[in-house]
């Protein structure tokens, strides 16, 4: 289901030369062999033959010295990454869930957006452009993993356990579940199920990771603490053993929570396609000092620099400003999203409904240095994928700062020399690939580390750090 089997090899007999000849009879004539005709046939056969087997001399040579496109796709290897198996869970877990797409979202339907593996309907006529939903993540690793070459389909075999739970999209689907018993139900019978697992019992659960599309904070509920419709998967202390991948992880109590980048909308399939966009970004005539695109968040303390960001870059002449709200509104139209970033130098990044956010990783692709406001939204998130050295990449202004008007965001951006700005654009750029899902439809090497393989090596060396440390020596699985 998560990948197109290759196209079949051409009959033998669409090659040339390999059509039936014509018969020839078997019966000798002595008599003719001072024929004319006879003597002009045979040289014809003659010829034919030896023209054929030139022709087929020349074919073979070709075919193996100057390979096809095909054969010169270089296969994919495991690469830097330990081997994975993946558990077969019951479909309720996960494509079961699909069935009922229309409910997975209780503020829109999903079905268009778990269509494709979950990069969503095509943007063009190419298969690397789609409108991905931002809290899709789970399903599209699910469907990488499913055709990547790290897999072992040999328990003995694997260093990391792979539980594919859609537990975001089942969590959005009971948001307004008041009974808390039956909300946190699945996630509850998740746990169950895989503690009773051979595989489980291998090192406790330290070396399985499970995959989320939605941010920590929808799987923490607590006992006395606000109920925004959150489940208690992390809470659960068999999975506080597990290594957990999350678009966002909770900043002080997610100790084996580790964030991963939000899908953005471009999926290539080759390493040419990613240059070729790679190339395009640092091209490009980018007219606006800076942009936002988003909107005001009411009652929410951590978004209320969005309020003076809106004030400022409306009267700003170097700003462009895209509002979202409700209603009408261009926030969701990628291309639109997209080409407002690939005209700006800076892209600010104010902390929204939690502190992380889609915008962020669409300003990458769009090779816009990005601003944060709140260290949440990106420093102490994706370690993983990010530089260490902060200013290498993006902006910061302390959003008390910029929350009271006592620093002018457009000052700050203009004090940054050109030199800079060009420096910081190109690690952005080489950013691009390491923050992008590839599509999981790609059968060989796309010839580039994608989210994906980002997260297999850092869990690799994680369980073999652990391992290490604890000494423990695996179990074997007959």
């Amino acid at each position: 289901m998560f990948f197109r089997k290759p196209s079949p090899t051409p009959p033998l007999d669409s090659l040339p030369c390999t059509a039936k000849s014509e018969s020839f009879s078997r019966t000798k004539d002595h008599n003719n062999t001072n024929n004319p005709s006879t003597f002009i046939t045979n040289n014809r056969l003659r010829f034919t033959l030896f023209s054929c087997l030139f022709l087929l001399s020349w074919i073979l040579i070709i075919h193996f010295h100057f390979p096809t496109t095909t054969t010169q796709q270089k296969l994919a290897t495991c690469d830097g990454s330990g081997s994975f198996y993946i558990y077969t869970l019951p479909p309720r877990f996960n494509l079961g869930l699909l069935e009922h797409c229309q409910n997975l979202n209780i503020y829109t339907n999903m079905c268009p957006h778990v269509a494709n593996n979950g990069l969503g309907q095509p943007l063009t006529t190419s298969t690397t452009w789609h409108a991905t939903h931002q809290f899709i993540a789970e399903m599209i690793i699910h469907a990488r993993l499913e055709n990547h070459p790290c897999r072992t389909w040999d328990p003995n075999n694997a260093l990391l356990f792979y539980v594919p739970f859609y537990g975001g999209l089942h969590v959005s689907s009971m948001f307004r579940e008041p009974n808390h018993t039956l909300r946190d139900s699945l996630a509850v019978d998740l746990v169950d199920f895989i503690q009773s697992q051979p595989y489980w019992k291998k090192r406790n659960g330290e070396d399985h990771f499970l995959a989320l599309g939605r941010t920590a904070w929808d799987f923490m509920r607590t006992e006395g603490g606000p109920d925004f419709g959150a489940n208690i998967l992390l809470n659960l202390p068999l999975v506080r053993n597990m290594s957990v991948l999350t678009v966002e992880r909770q900043p002080w109590k997610g100790k084996n929570q580790n964030g991963i980048p939000y899908p953005s909308y471009f999926h290539p399939t080759t390493v040419t396609e990613m240059v070729t966009w790679q190339k395009r970004m640092r091209e490009l005539e980018r007219p606006f000092l800076f942009s936002f695109v988003g909107g005001k968040r009411k009652g929410l303390e951590k978004a209320k620099v969005r309020d003076e960001i809106v004030r400022q870059c409306g009267e700003s002449t170097r700003c462009e400003l895209v509002q979202c709200g409700s209603g009408a509104s261009k926030c969701h139209e990628p291309m639109v999203v997209l080409g407002v970033m690939m005209k700006s130098q800076f892209c600010l990044q104010a902390p929204g409904d939690s502190f992380t956010r889609r915008s962020t990783f669409d300003s990458v692709l769009a090779g816009c240095i990005p601003v944060f406001f709140s260290p949440h939204t990106a420093y102490t998130q994706y370690a993983w994928y990010l530089p260490e050295e902060k200013s290498s990449y993006s902006v910061y202004i302390d959003e008390k700062e910029a929350g009271v008007g006592e620093k002018k965001i457009e000052d700050v951006l203009m004090s940054i020399s050109s030199e800079e700005v060009k420096r910081m654009r190109e690690v952005v750029i080489n950013l691009i690939p390491r923050l992008t899902y590839a599509h999981p439809n790609a059968t060989s090497d796309v010839g580039f580390k994608d989210a994906v393989d980002v997260a297999l090596q850092r869990l690799s060396h994680l369980v073999q750090a652990k391992i290490q440390s604890l000494e423990i020596k695996p179990q074997r699985f007959d």
